[in-house]
């Protein structure tokens, strides 16, 4: 159920991230997930880091604070690849 429960939570995040990010990121529904996952295990490494293991935002958990935790992620990770993709002009 782990790995289930990290998709469903990358797909939440992904779209998530997606509609806060400012700017178009181009991409469908794949990139979005793939950014989604990426993002949501960078947020829970971030929130196990900045928290501790009682900080709330448990790995692979549909709770508040790992959800939150997965969105900031994945808008990193957004970031991130609009720099490594960015073409100069």
């Amino acid at each position: 159920m782990g790995i289930i429960a990290w998709i469903v939570l990358g797909l939440i995040a992904g779209a998530i991230a997606k509609a806060i990010y400012p700017g178009s990121q181009g991409g469908g529904i794949l990139a979005t997930m793939a950014l989604g996952i990426v993002g949501a295990l960078v947020g829970g490494w971030l929130g196990q880091v900045l928290l501790g293991t009682s900080g709330g935002a448990s790995f692979g958990a549909l709770t508040l604070p790992s959800i939150a935790f997965a969105v900031l992620g994945a808008i990193v990770v957004i970031f991130l690849w609009g720099l490594l993709t960015r073409q100069s002009a």
